[in-house]
């Protein structure tokens, strides 16, 4: 009997003993646990390098190696640091509205840009790497600032928006990392207090987006990106203006962004109709608002967060966003820049701008309210009425040819009648347009090239250069070209040939290789070219 009881004491004690240590390795599991969340982002970084994708270039393994050995010692230091302060690192689950419907709407876009230009599909184990870099680095940095993390969806809509915008090519793509790091440290650091809130200034992205485009452009590195092919693609989508002004509608519904993207919008059609009635060709050459543009003022510069709260701060948001795009494109052309930057450089500094913008708003609608008294009882916060103006404002464009659909300066003939009345831009722009189609290897585009530098008025003559041109279309069995390398006394021209058309028809999008010689001639009509017509209508 006191054996028994002995033992039932015993047990008692030894489970008391058992629940005491429980109870305190329970004080160390929480953020021993936690430590695991960017631990196990860091092992599954480190497993992307068996992708074949990623073995295929030495300094992107590299590249994900060294962002993961990054990750790999800052967690290090954290665990000391951590067990020395008796501090327990946390997260809280919160997923928000706001970054989950933007990065559908990202990821939409991708798919269907993607279809259309292979590359995006070969990023998107690329696009993992950085999304589980982001939030182990994302994670760490809270944590070794003691804050609570707040696990959710944010870091999606900065790496989806920053890869809409701009990749850097293999051999440089540790950049990317970089790019991504500074985008977070921007958020973290670079704050203010707005509404009687801590916030950050810049979007994101954004942010990353401005400042590398600036060092590309001052270093003269662009070729190290993809940002021109990025720029160049997205029109290879079959009425890509119509699918993101869709997808765009989406956003705008959820979060009442409608005035900034309208304004934008208005503003550089507007602008580039002055423009092109003045100088006779258009502004952004083969568009009214070039395809990356009209992405740029629906999906990065209408971060709500970063963006003014009041109505006419948005309209006036909205309005600066397109003059900056519009002014910049004509400043990086006349320093020979890339101009694809126009859209990413002045978002920074409209960010910055915000308060000021609103505080200017606030005082305009006081002087209008004082001098139309009636002003003050207009509802202008409805979200419904914008998107019904911004859908009216794209049917008028688009029954005018402004958005999807043949433009002016995708014709070759329309450039050729400008230049030939004397006008050095369409000149200039025919010249681009030859030389792109000629190292496509269009005969017509190289033999046209050659003429132009044999006689010496639509470029400074060059005979050794034009030589080489007839030699290359030549080689592709354009006839005239063949003749122009003899000794006669006129140059020869001829028609373009049906492997022409398919390369010099395309208004931007994919080669036309499955079309008809009968749907090519119609189209070449439609072109202004009148030997097709004559085609058109012999056949007819």
């Amino acid at each position: 009997m006191v054996s028994l009881r002995r033992r039932t004491s015993r047990s008692r004690h030894k489970r008391a003993s058992l629940e005491e240590g429980d109870s305190r390795d329970g004080e160390k599991k929480p953020y021993n646990r936690h430590l695991y969340l960017p631990l196990l982002l860091t092992g599954a970084l480190i497993g992307l390098v068996a992708v074949p994708r990623v073995t295929e270039n030495l300094i992107l393994i590299q590249s994900f190696l060294g962002a993961a050995f990054l990750l790999l010692v800052w967690q290090l230091w954290l665990f000391i640091h951590v067990k020395r302060a008796a501090i327990i690192p946390s997260f809280k689950i919160e997923v928000r509205s706001q970054h989950y419907i933007q990065a559908l709407v990202q990821s939409s876009v991708f798919v269907y840009w993607g279809w259309y230009w292979p590359p995006v599909y070969g990023m998107l184990w690329i696009m993992l790497g950085q999304l589980l870099f982001a939030y182990g680095f994302d994670i760490l940095l809270s944590w070794s600032r003691q804050k609570n993390y707040v696990l959710g969806f944010g870091p999606f809509p900065i790496i989806l928006s920053t890869n809409l915008f701009l990749w850097f090519k293999d051999d440089w793509f540790y950049l990317q990392f970089l790019m991504i790091a500074v985008g977070f440290l921007g958020k973290e650091f670079v704050r203010w207090n707005r509404g009687g809130k801590k916030v950050h200034i810049f979007n994101p992205s954004a942010f990353s987006l401005g400042l590398f485009s600036l060092v590309l452009l001052a270093t003269g590195a662009t070729d190290i990106s993809w940002g021109q092919q990025i720029a160049s693609t997205l029109s290879l989508a079959p009425n890509i203006y119509l699918f993101l002004f869709s997808v765009g509608l989406v956003v705008m519904y959820f979060f009442s962004i409608t005035l900034v993207a309208g304004s934008a919008a208005a503003t550089l059609f507007l602008l580039s109709a002055i423009y092109s009635g003045w100088a006779g060709v258009p502004y952004f050459v083969d568009s009214e608002i070039p395809t990356a543009v009209f992405l740029g003022l629906l999906l990065l510069v209408t971060d709500p967060s970063t963006s003014p709260k009041t109505q006419l701060g948005k309209i006036l948001f909205g309005g600066f966003y397109g003059l900056g795009v519009f002014g910049l494109y004509n400043l990086l052309g006349s320093l020979g820049a890339p101009t694809f930057y126009d859209k990413l450089l002045c978002v920074p500094l409209l960010n910055l701008s915000v308060d000021r913008i609103d505080r200017l708003a606030d005082y305009i609608a006081l002087r209008i309210r004082s001098s139309f008294p009636v002003a003050g009882s207009l509802d202008l916060k409805n979200n419904g009425l914008h998107m019904a103006l911004w859908a009216m404002l794209f049917i008028a464009m688009t029954a005018q040819g402004k958005t999807d659909g043949m433009h002016p300066g995708d014709t070759i003939p329309f450039w050729q009648e400008t230049c030939n009345s004397g006008n050095e831009k369409a000149c200039k722009r025919l010249l681009e347009l030859e030389t792109t189609y000629c190292f496509d290897n269009s005969g017509w585009a190289c033999n046209e090239l050659g003429v132009h530098l044999s006689e010496g008025i639509v470029t400074p003559s060059d005979l050794e250069l034009a030589f080489t041109y007839f030699s290359r279309a030549c080689q592709v069995r354009f006839q005239a070209a063949c003749l122009n390398l003899l000794p006669l006394e006129q140059l020869q021209r001829s028609s373009p040939k049906i492997i022409d058309l398919r390369l010099i028809l395309r208004e931007g999008g994919r080669n036309l290789l499955e079309m008809s010689e009968r749907d090519l001639y119609s189209r070449a009509c439609d072109h202004q070219w009148v030997f097709a017509c004559d085609r058109v209508v012999g056949t007819s």
